[in-house]
């Protein structure tokens, strides 16, 4: 193919970021937009920019280098980066490739100022912007200038915060080139950045104008303030005027100064409303026709706005698509499943066709709409009073969406729904304990029955099944005998907590009166897992072993080992009943305890090194005695009251049927995983066989396909290898997406605050799940499989679900960014009689690893100490 060095800008467009990169790509998709004006110019190719670099040789070796370097290593990328810079700006431009450059500038004119500016093939991206990666030179005149600064744009794809952007973002730095554009330059009156959705708030509906006299420069550099316009339904719904000393304008032979703006011009707004609707009305345009919101840089220039660049916005969470125009108002799932990193296609479509209320996507995560429910005064007040209970910060962000007054609609009230709230004056109703005994072996016998059916199952008869046994999954979870026993614990727990707050004036008593509830499978999961180190302690060859363990074939290696079979027989016996779990276990794609076990080895050395042999039962026996003693004392002291033997009475059936059904909470979720695992093993056999048939070149594929998709592949043997790769990327850009706990349709993420004055100044705020106070030694984790753990140590992480539970037993307290009342990780604390505070936010930002604090489980704070 013959390379081509120069493109006239109106000749490119958005299809053509391999040659032109994505910033020429989208100028030259820009000028075609009808009303939109763009500096003429051309850009020179990424075909050039291979030219130059296969001239310099010597690059390779630092190449190598910097892609074998840790993106924390500032010394070795500053280094690394420097020599590469010098040597592409040292390397001549050969003749003709000049002459192309020299030809184009001929025809626009050699005389005039230009911009010269980087176009990097991995820039203004969907998933990644790049946003001030490479370098930008202005006002350029001359050719023998502007060549040397396509020289320096070039080098600039090297520049230290280049490089360690690509390194964060897994990028590798030889599949990335550079173009450069080359624009005529535009002498502003006014210059800045319009953002067509709100970046702080992402509200879709909200533009933002920041604006500034003279050259943008002012702004980016950060020379001035800008004056701020917010926008909304062609109106300038707020406007911020700074006072602005100083611009930067451009000079006739080349460059730019600063200069003192004149003092009557200081408070002036760079801007009038009209013209700022009409940059908003524009940006819409261009918004429209790249198809997602824009951060767009623009000039005004005889009163006629010219648009110099438009990338997506990457930062902001995108919103479900719902198909109507109406106004929908979002929760998230993860933060109530503790699991808010994103999930993969086959996850979210396995549980959104297993779940019981339907579920919108976006960024790889789930949501429930919940505005129906909003809108009817009855049902939203049991809304906020669930959502209040099990996490504040939701129910905090569903009354700051209902304050905005415009985003649900209020209908006539219909009567009270759902069940009303929790308080002294009326005890739950009382419940069998037998239903918990009977509804395990209800669960068993279901999954036993589905491994007896899906084993003869493949091809497309395997999903007919599946989507049979989902209907089967859906009825087991929604059985009312189910729901019925999993609200008997809750309702007793509030009920003890609103009372005995009430009456003793104590806080949060029921977390002492639920240790070493019976029937839990997630507390008993990490107490097997001490059985299991015990097994072990007494093999010293196999502890040494384990020690070295990197791959997942180490059970079979155990057995050649002194005591090796019975420390495998443990550790299997485990697996087969613990096996189905893993961290973010909601998502069917990740990777299971068996089949990689290799996660529970740092985990269980940590056991051997910390406890002693029968700390289980010992442990276990400790909980159910401080259990009976609070037990004892709280109904002594009822008893002194008024009315006291009534108070006793109701108390002694609420603790008795708390502990008869709070361990219960746990099996539904063991259920689900359990079912999942499953499904997965025989969804796995078959991509194998998709695998064997060439259909697939990787098994794993078939994790970026909905179920759906899925059975087509298996029935058509035909996939869409394309989509796959574009389901890839999304995921990864999902990554790095935090998601909100609410989200509005107008793509407003709310996170909610706590409103709180009952704390001391200083401290980091969550909600209190487990009583009791510790301090200790904060050990940040955000991978289980990497756990270091000694005794007395507080556990700091994001999230914990169910798998994080073998943790808990080795640490002395516990902190989490999200969590509720009722999710796993504080029904688990308190089982355990871990002081714990939940949802915290940024909890692994602001507690660094190895710091001393102080967890107060009873008021819901938490001190970083000295």
């Amino acid at each position: 193919m013959i390379e081509r060095y120069v493109w006239d800008l109106q000749e490119v467009d958005e299809t053509q970021v391999a040659v032109v990169g994505g910033k020429g790509a989208h100028l030259g998709a820009l000028s075609r937009i009808e009303g939109t004006r763009v500096p003429g110019g051309f850009c020179v190719t990424t075909d050039a920019f291979r030219r130059i670099m296969a001239l310099a040789p010597s690059i390779d070796e630092p190449l190598d280098e910097l892609s074998r370097v840790s993106p924390d290593d500032r010394e070795a990328i500053r280094t690394l980066s420097a020599r590469i810079r010098e040597t592409i700006e040292g390397t001549a431009v050969p003749v003709d490739l000049a002459e192309a450059i020299t030809g184009a500038l001929a025809r626009l004119g050699e005389r005039s100022a230009y911009a010269v500016r980087s176009s990097a093939t991995a820039e203004d991206l969907p998933t990644a912007s790049f946003a001030g990666q490479q370098d930008t030179y202005l006002n350029v005149v001359g050719p023998a200038e502007i060549l040397r600064h396509i020289s320096r744009c070039w080098a600039s794809l090297f520049t230290e915060r280049a490089v360690t952007y690509r390194r964060r973002n897994s990028i590798d730095h030889r599949t990335v080139h550079m173009a450069v554009v080359v624009q005529r330059m535009v002498l502003p009156d006014a210059s800045g950045i319009l953002f067509t959705a709100d970046p702080v708030t992402g509200n879709r509906k909200v533009a933002t104008v920041d604006a500034g006299f003279g050259l943008g420069e002012a702004l980016v550099s950060g020379l001035v303030n800008p004056d701020v316009f917010k926008v909304r339904d062609g109106q300038v719904v707020a406007r911020t005027i700074a006072a602005k000393h100083r611009a930067v304008h451009a000079l006739p032979a080349g460059g730019a100064r600063e200069a003192a703006i004149d003092p009557q011009r200081q408070e002036l707004p760079a801007l009038t409303d009209d013209q700022v609707v009409r940059l908003v009305r524009l940006g819409r345009r261009i918004e429209a026709h790249f198809g997602r919101p824009q951060d767009i840089e623009w000039c005004l220039a005889d009163d006629a706005f010219r648009i110099v660049q438009s990338r997506p916005i990457t930062t902001l969470f995108p919103v479900p698509e719902s198909g109507d125009q109406e106004n929908h108002v979002y929760v998230s799932v993860g933060h109530q499943q503790m699991m808010t990193d994103p999930m993969k296609p086959l996850g979210l479509s396995m549980w959104r066709l297993t779940a019981m209320v339907p579920m919108h996507e976006a960024g790889g995560r789930l949501f429930v709409d919940v505005a129906p429910r909003l809108a009817s005064p009855a049902s939203r007040a049991a809304l906020l009073e669930v959502m209040g209970r099990g996490d504040p910060l939701v129910r905090d962000a569903l009354e700051t969406v209902l304050d905005h007054g415009d985003l649900v609609p209020s209908l006539p009230d219909t009567g009270p729904v759902g069940p009303p709230a929790a308080g002294a004056s009326t005890a739950p109703a009382e419940a069998d304990p037998a239903v918990v005994t009977e509804l395990i072996e209800r669960s068993k016998a279901s999954v036993a029955a589905l491994e007896r059916g899906i084993r003869t199952k493949t091809g497309p008869a395997l999903f007919e099944f599946l989507l049979e046994a989902f209907t089967e999954h859906k009825r087991v979870l929604g059985d009312p005998l189910n729901i019925q026993a999993i609200m008997a614990g809750m309702e007793a727990t509030w009920w003890l907590n609103d009372s005995l707050l009430e009456w003793l004036g104590e806080r949060n008593a029921a977390d002492t009166l639920t240790l070493s509830a019976p029937d839990n499978i997630t507390s008993e999961m990490g107490l097997e897992l001490l059985d299991v180190a015990d097994v072990i302690r007494a093999r010293p060859e196999v502890v040494a072993f384990l020690r070295g363990v990197e791959d997942e074939g180490f059970l079979d290696e155990l057995a050649k080992l002194a005591g090796g079979a019975e420390a495998r027989d443990a550790i299997e016996a485990y697996l087969d009943r613990y096996g189905m779990r893993c961290v973010g276990e909601i998502d069917i794609t990740r990777p299971r305890w068996r089949e990689r076990p290799s996660t529970l080895v740092s985990v269980i050395l940590d056991n051997v090194r910390n406890f002693e042999p029968g700390a289980a039962e010992r442990r276990f026996e400790q909980g159910r005695q401080k259990a009976a003693a609070k037990e004892q004392d709280v109904l002594a002291r009822l008893r002194e009251l008024p009315d006291g033997d009534r108070k006793a009475d109701e108390t002694k059936r609420m603790i008795d049927q708390v502990r008869a059904f709070a361990g219960y909470r746990e099996y539904p979720k063991y259920g689900i995983v359990s079912r999942y695992f499953v499904y997965k093993r025989a969804l796995l056999e078959e991509a194998e066989r998709l695998v064997r048939a060439g259909v697939l070149p990787e098994k794993e594929d078939v994790f970026y396909l909905t179920f759906q998709e899925f059975h087509d592949v298996v029935r058509t043997h035909q996939v869409d290898e394309r989509l796959i790769e574009r389901r890839k990327e999304a995921f990864r850009s999902y990554r790095a997406l935090t998601p909100p706990r609410v989200l509005t349709s107008d793509g407003e993420a709310v996170s909610g605050a706590y409103r709180r004055d009952d704390v001391p100044a200083g401290v980091l705020i969550g909600l209190p799940v487990s009583a009791g106070t510790v301090e200790g030694r904060a050990r940040v984790i955000l991978d289980m499989a990497e756990a270091d753990l000694e005794a007395g140590d507080i556990l700091v992480t994001p999230f914990t679900d169910p798998s994080w539970s073998p943790l808990f037993v080795a640490v002395a307290g516990l902190v989490t960014e999200v969590g509720g009342l009722m999710t796993h990780g504080a029904v688990i604390a308190r089982e355990y009689g871990l002081p714990a505070v939940v949802g915290v936010e940024q909890a692994t930002r602001l507690i660094r690893d190895g710091q001393r604090i102080r967890v107060h489980g009873t008021d819901g704070y938490v001190e970083i100490l000295p």
